[in-house]
């Protein structure tokens, strides 16, 4: 065969090739065994693959969410602290306490009307007037148990010495204490209890029962008919 013809042949056989190659792409032609490799496809619009490192602009996309998330959790948090900042203005500055005026009467003589806050719950009864700096004379803090029964109370973290006095149901004083300030350092277990049988306890201002007369035996007057 000739120069000529070799060359036809040659071109004839690529055209062949290249037609069974592009037939088989479009489906027209069964698929045989390929060689296989792996191309890069760039995203003119600068979306990463998922399974591309994440580029600078991507991580600060992904740390402005995480600022926007702790943001969130921040405010969240901080409106789910308010009953705890509400908490501590309580520890801080107090319960907030009902008032009452009362009175200590022996037989038709009144001998001393007292200006009171009440303390009628666990969490009152148990602050008590330790977060208070002094009470003046006619000042004093009435504590209200659920039922009648025996009570022991210590000076817990005072600042001023009191008279502790306990009254049954019926208004009746039955027990008198006068409780000076622990000293400094007093641990809880070394306080000295002040006990008593009563519904309600009634603290003053130390001496303020002996000023005015008050013994056991008289009766505490509360509003309402309540004792």
């Amino acid at each position: 065969m000739n120069q000529r013809a070799l060359l036809a042949l040659a071109v004839a056989l690529v055209a062949v090739a290249g037609g069974v190659a592009v037939a088989a792409d479009l489906g027209f032609l069964e698929r045989g065994e390929y060689d296989r490799t792996t191309v890069t496809v760039v995203d003119e619009t600068g979306t990463a693959s998922p399974d591309e490192p994440t580029d600078a602009a991507a991580r600060t996309g992904t740390d402005e969410q995480a600022t926007v998330t702790d943001r969130t959790e921040t405010a969240t948090a901080a409106t789910t602290a308010t009953p705890t900042a509400t908490a501590t203005t309580t520890a801080t500055d107090g319960p907030t306490y009902d008032r009452e005026t009362v009175s200590v009467e022996n037989g038709s003589r009144t001998l001393a009307t007292i200006e009171v806050r009440i303390a009628d719950t666990y969490e009152k009864r148990y602050t008590g007037l330790s977060d208070t700096e002094s009470l003046d004379s006619g000042e004093g803090m009435l504590f209200v148990h659920d039922e009648e029964g025996r009570h022991a109370y210590v000076m817990r973290k005072m600042d001023f010495p009191l008279d502790i006095l306990f009254v049954d149901a019926n208004g009746t004083i039955t027990t008198i204490h006068h409780a000076p300030v622990p000293p400094e350092g007093t641990s809880g277990n070394e306080l000295e209890r002040y006990r008593g049988t009563g519904k309600y306890v009634l603290e003053v201002p130390m001496g303020y029962a002996n000023e005015t007369g008050i013994e056991v035996g008289d009766r505490l007057v509360i509003p309402n008919g309540t004792a």
